[in-house]
């Protein structure tokens, strides 16, 4: 299909789940949501969202980027500052950032094997 009058505009919008941390307490969202909006870059600057329209907003467990569709800005920027969020809150550890659906991350604590294998090494 050919861009021009055929194209489709609209925005679209990324979802970052942020519900077992926040259940658990671990993660504060608004301050999660207040980082995003410091550091997402649009046209290679921070500080550069309400200029292109572009929205950060949240509900209790969910973060919400909204974004027009012919500013360019990418999923894995979204993913790469998720990280540095969680290593600057020492979350990194326990968490992890994993794409739920094509539009959409969810954060996951890391599966953590009991020790009960190796218990007898002395």
């Amino acid at each position: 299909m050919a861009k021009g009058k055929g194209a489709k505009k609209g925005t679209v919008k990324f979802v970052i789940d942020c519900s077992a941390p926040v259940d658990d307490k671990v993660l504060d969202i608004a301050s999660f949501e207040k980082y995003m909006q410091e550091r997402i870059k649009v046209e290679g600057k921070t500080g550069n969202l309400a200029q292109n329209n572009v929205a950060v907003s949240r509900d209790s467990t969910k973060l919400t980027v909204a974004i027009p569709a012919d500013v360019k800005l990418s999923k894995r920027q979204l993913k790469y500052l998720t990280k540095r969020y969680l290593k600057k809150q020492q979350l990194r550890d326990y968490l992890r950032v994993v794409a739920a659906s094509k539009n959409s991350y969810e954060m996951r604590y890391f599966q953590m094997n009991g020790g009960e294998e190796g218990g007898a090494d002395a």
